[in-house]
């Protein structure tokens, strides 16, 4: 080989550059390493391995066979020897430790390629980003991302989608702001990321304004965001003017569509959208039946839920198609071809065994909802909010006080379940069935959140019961006050003024509906 010198006009800009030696090293053969050193090249001879080039070999290899284990064994050695390999592969090995959940490795390939002053490319530190993101250590990508050199629109829009997907809308539209100071052009991506952090319909207008601008308003992918977001806020009419404006359209948008009406509990419109769909020549997937029995399930439309299971068996195992259909059928009130359902799903989580379980407690199976509950315990599946809620709910319909006050006081030791208003309401409902009015209204005292006019109803139509004529006018007023427009409990409360001889305030509640605007005749029936 010829003398070094003759790379010696390079020296200066292969210093200012972050070119890691070792390969340059691999490049030129371990005999002009010493030449190298006396250009002015900074480093110590015994680094370098007698094969520097197989350990960056094996490192690539099993970056791209997804080898973990070898791989960061691989990445020790190139550590040791100062060794890097190119940006793509050190990519890979980010996409092998997302896919791992291995959050202790990425955190070493992320101090490893800014070691010693390697630069690493743009498109590196964004894959850094989305690991971090997938990680859901979104301070660790923050500061990653303020770190950045150089950003791109897929840096931002990174951010961006992480901090919706975080539901921290504030800081993604945030993010949108700052990107576009620093003249970053949103692409599809970023705006489809941006419109699920609107919280509000004025900010929802501001984008899609915004999106109209730049001429992206026609893009499918954008489109099918808007129909989404405009569908969430119960916008359906501006949901199918983009629709029915749209030239082309794939399934995806026909899916956001249907899902849009039959989510907002329209089960007519959506399931004519999906005749219209059929009829324009696609083919329905897991997300369109999933839709196609919500609406099934909205309109109690059995027969029709039975037909759109034959086309559910094409999709064996899928968890969120089984649930749909179960929970069509116990809404439906067919709990033998829920029990089948459920009973051959391959996978069950929570939701399929709350559905079940409440499925059974309001077609009045208590005693079979209360046992599938202790079924569920042994196959170590954790009850959540709505499981909880299903049981008291079966407690309270078969009377079972003692079993209902237990699994009420035991959600939060056991389970970590905070009780909310529908626990209490249940709660209120089985000891008021039960005649215990008193309890039930030392438990609405006691609770954590502000009782609504819902549990003071259910406590009326105890006291209404039981007659309990004191405790009914208290909590008569206390609904009142919460929803003055409710003409049931002025009638209630007039019968029993009237069923106490109390004339002047049977007038004076007269008075006080004509006041509001309630026109119902006020017909004297006594407490029965």
């Amino acid at each position: 080989m010829k003398p070094i010198s003759r790379f010696k006009c390079y020296s200066i800009s292969l210093r200012r550059t972050s070119f890691p030696l070792s390969l340059l090293a691999i490049f030129l053969g371990r005999s002009s390493f010493s030449s190298l050193a006396a250009a002015g090249w900074r480093t110590e001879p015994s680094a370098l391995p007698s094969n520097p080039l197989s350990i960056v070999n094996d490192f690539t290899t099993y970056c791209y066979q997804r080898n973990l284990g070898k791989a960061m064994e691989a990445l020790d050695s190139m550590q040791r020897h100062k060794l890097w390999a190119d940006c793509i592969t050190y990519t890979e090995l980010i996409k092998c430790c997302i896919a791992h959940g291995a959050v202790k490795q990425g955190k070493q390939v992320h101090q490893h390629v800014f070691s010693n002053g390697y630069e690493p490319k743009t498109f590196l530190i964004n894959t850094l980003l989305n690991m971090y993101t997938k990680f859901n250590l979104l301070d660790e990508a923050q500061n990653l991302f303020d770190q950045m050199p150089e950003r791109n629109f897929v840096s931002w829009t990174t951010m961006i989608a992480a901090y919706s997907n975080a539901e921290l809308n504030y800081k993604a539209l945030e993010m949108l702001i700052m990107m576009l100071r620093d003249g970053v052009r949103p692409n599809m991506y970023t705006y489809s990321s941006v419109l699920r952090a609107c919280e509000g319909f004025l900010t929802l207008k501001q984008i899609h304004c915004c999106i109209i601008k730049v001429g992206l308003e026609l893009d499918v992918f954008v489109r099918s965001a808007l129909i989404d977001i405009y569908s969430k806020w119960g916008e359906l009419k501006e949901a199918l003017y983009i629709f029915d404006e749209m030239v082309t359209s794939d399934l995806v948008v026909w899916n956001s569509i249907i899902g849009g009406f039959a989510q907002n509990s329209d089960g007519d419109e959506a399931l004519n959208l999906f005749i219209r769909m059929k009829r324009s020549g696609f083919w329905a997937d897991q997300s369109t039946l999933t839709s196609v029995l919500r609406a099934c399930t909205s309109l109690a439309l059995l027969e029709l839920g039975r037909q759109v299971h034959v086309h559910v068996i094409k999709f064996h195992g899928d968890l969120v198609l089984d649930n749909a259909l179960l929970d069509m059928y116990c809404k439906c009130g067919s709990l033998k071809d829920a029990n089948c359902t459920f009973t051959r799903m391959i996978v069950k989580d929570v939701i399929s065994w709350s559905t079940m379980i409440i499925g059974f407690a309001q077609n009045g199976y208590s005693r079979k909802a209360l046992e599938l509950f202790e079924a569920m315990k042994a196959s170590g599946t954790k009850p959540n909010y709505i499981t909880i809620l299903g049981v008291l709910f079966a407690c309270s319909h078969a009377g079972l006080v003692k079993d209902g006050q237990y699994y009420f006081k035991s959600m939060k030791m056991l389970y970590g379940i905070d009780p909310g208003r529908e626990h209490y309401g249940c709660m209120v409902d089985l000891l008021g069935r039960a005649g215990k009015l008193e309890e039930a209204m030392k438990l609405i005292h006691e609770m954590k959140c502000e009782p609504d006019a819902v549990t003071w109803r259910t406590l009326l139509g105890a006291c209404r019961v039981h007659r309990n004529m004191d405790l009914a006018e208290y909590a008569a007023k206390k609904v009142l006050s919460l929803d003055p427009h409710d003409a049931g409990t002025y009638i209630l409360l007039s019968n029993l003024y009237a069923n106490t001889q109390r004339w002047d305030d049977v007038e004076s509640l007269r008075r006080t509906m004509k006041d509001v605007g309630i026109k119902k005749n006020l017909d004297v029936v006594g407490l029965k």
